[in-house]
């Protein structure tokens, strides 16, 4: 769901930024799963959350002080898929494309999804095969099919696309 940058004041709030939508994706009283660099996982209560310039600011119930909080700079924000919004048609959730694989029309295997990137007018999915990184655009004129139960996607590149973006 997002990813805390660092401690905000004295009293424990969490400067984040999210991958949701905006703050109505998070619950008042909702489990908050984080997991630090280090690898160790911990559950929390939301408090609070509310945006604050192009980030949000988190509060929860059992963190107080800016001790507590710095011990979560930089984690990984988690949440359960049950207590995610509704998704509308045609949209997906990263964690449903991650290590996707993705396919050309044609039937050539392209490589999988190994990270999104945010870029603001829309994703751009990052493909990696063996030690190749494809940068393909989250657009309707590019990707033609998801099946998120066969863990696959067809792509139509735009003319110059795989040739120009490999990395």
């Amino acid at each position: 769901m997002g990813k805390v940058l660092r401690p905000h004041g004295v009293k424990g709030v969490l400067r984040i930024k999210s991958y949701a939508r905006g703050p109505s994706s998070f619950k008042k009283g909702q489990s908050i799963f984080f997991k630090t660099p280090s690898g160790k996982e911990e559950i929390f209560t939301l408090s609070s959350i509310k945006p604050h310039k192009n980030i949000f600011l988190m509060k929860l119930k059992e963190i107080r002080s800016i001790e507590q909080a710095e011990s979560l700079r930089e984690s990984d924000i988690f949440v359960l898929a049950q207590d995610l919004e509704k998704k509308k048609e045609g949209e997906f959730y990263w964690y449903e494309l991650i290590g996707i694989r993705v396919y050309l029309e044609t039937g050539e295997y392209i490589g999988k999804i190994n990270h999104i990137m945010e870029t603001g007018s829309n994703d751009v999915y990052v493909i990696r095969r063996e030690d190749k990184e494809i940068l393909i655009p989250a657009i309707y004129d590019v990707i033609k099919g998801i099946d998120t139960e066969k863990r696959k996607m067809i792509i139509e590149p735009i003319e110059g696309l795989l040739d120009m973006n490999e990395v």
